[in-house]
């Protein structure tokens, strides 16, 4: 054999990892019209429907409550679900589901429907509150099975085992998680997303791309984390133009559904970094949406994660693959053409880049990169970052360019 044309394989040095798929995915135009019979596998009898008003509105919660009850199952509706879900919206909807005496649940919408949903069935098998289950793996009773279904190709949370809950008093988010909370069955139906308003569309998408990008470099990286987050990306970056273009083009919307779900499972294999610890301040404090907070930080912390070289090449890799960058530059300039790339997603979509342009003052920065510091995901970020580095990470935001949304 010729060595000089069949170099020896060197086994590749991977990181451990454990993985076991918790979720049913399935796909495709008009897929939600199983979820009655999906639902009757589960054994469920009474089911609640947690959604939020804007669904309702847009006859999406009609339809599933439909399907469910063409199965012959019960469907009681929580309707009050609310944008970053707090433990009081939690309770009320706990209470719904006791007077319905309800033994599954349905996930509604975006990521806080899907959160009201797992924290409520936290409580509703546990007991206690939500405070309780902050952590990973503390509920310590069988839960009911979770039907979800996403409205927005952004979160992920549909393969995801975890709740975000903030604290009613304090707004202090609570990341929540059990292998029991996650989904059993995600029904990932592009044509629900064709109705979600523009800025919905940008922020979700947005989102899905950081968790791609943040998912790709973690501490926690492994074997398979990668894979996801690899193809989560190549989906997003190339479906999210096009869907804030032409919106009812439903194949890019079906990228942006799959490419979403694809981020969730390699969050859930994988965590967040320092863009979404930097975004969590930012919303708690000021009311940004989270999806734009996240992407007005996440080019700077691409530049930031960039200066290792590890890093570096990972981005560069992921920027190859989406056409941004060619073989022939440096990984240092692949990630800054990458960095570039996410300015420009933002410009298209019409959010505003500077924290200054959302009301942010200079004075108000040390005491958001104290904020961004404490988060759980600062930790899992693959350079070190501590408050003076946070800070100087939104001073660079601050005065980015923008354009208003």
């Amino acid at each position: 054999m010729d060595k000089q044309r069949h170099p020896t394989l060197q086994p590749a040095n991977l990181a451990p990892f454990n993985y076991c798929p918790r979720t049913k995915l399935v796909f495709g135009p008009g897929s939600v019209a199983g979820v009655g019979e999906l639902a009757r596998e589960l054994g469920a009898r009474r089911v609640l429907l947690v959604t939020d008003s804007g669904i309702v509105r847009a006859g999406h919660a009609g339809r599933v409550r439909e399907f469910l009850e063409a199965a012959g199952l019960t469907a009681a509706g929580f309707e009050g679900v609310e944008e970053n879900p707090t433990t009081r919206c939690v309770q009320r909807c706990v209470e719904v589901a006791r007077q319905h005496e309800v033994d599954a649940f349905v996930g509604l919408g975006g990521g806080s429907s899907m959160d009201t949903a797992k924290g409520c069935n936290f409580i509703l098998t546990n007991g206690g509150e939500m405070k309780d289950y902050w952590g990973i793996g503390k509920a310590t009773h069988p839960m009911l099975p979770l039907i979800a279904i996403p409205t927005t190709g952004g979160t992920g949370s549909e393969c995801q085992s975890f709740a975000l809950i903030a604290d009613e008093q304090t707004h202090q988010k609570m990341a929540c998680g059990d292998p029991k909370a996650a989904a059993r069955i995600a029904i990932l139906d592009p044509a629900l997303t064709v109705s979600q308003p523009a800025r919905v569309t940008a922020c979700s998408g947005i989102d899905a791309i950081a968790h791609a990008l943040e998912t790709a470099v973690t501490r926690r990286r492994n074997p398979v984390s990668q894979i996801f987050s690899r193809e989560a990306f190549r989906l997003t970056c190339a479906g999210l133009p096009v869907v804030l273009k032409t919106p009812g083009d439903l194949e890019a919307r079906g990228q942006m559904l799959v490419g979403a779900a694809w981020g969730g499972t390699a969050i859930e294999n994988s965590m967040l970094g320092a863009a979404h610890a930097a975004a969590n301040p930012l919303t708690a404090r000021f009311g940004i949406v989270h999806g734009h907070a996240v992407g007005l930080m996440l080019p700077h912390v691409v530049r930031f994660n960039a200066q290792e070289s590890g890093v570096a090449d990972i981005y560069a890799d992921l920027a190859r693959l989406a056409g941004l960058a060619s073989s022939t530059e440096t990984p240092e300039i692949s990630a800054e053409l990458l960095a570039q790339h996410l300015e420009r997603l933002m410009e298209l979509a019409g959010l505003t880049r500077s924290l200054a342009g959302l009301g942010v003052g200079m004075g108000d920065l040390a005491l958001l990169a104290e904020g961004a510091a404490a988060q759980w995901t600062a930790q899992f970020n693959p350079r070190t970052v501590v408050a003076s580095d946070f800070k100087e990470l939104y001073m660079a935001a601050f005065g980015a360019g923008s354009t208003e949304s």
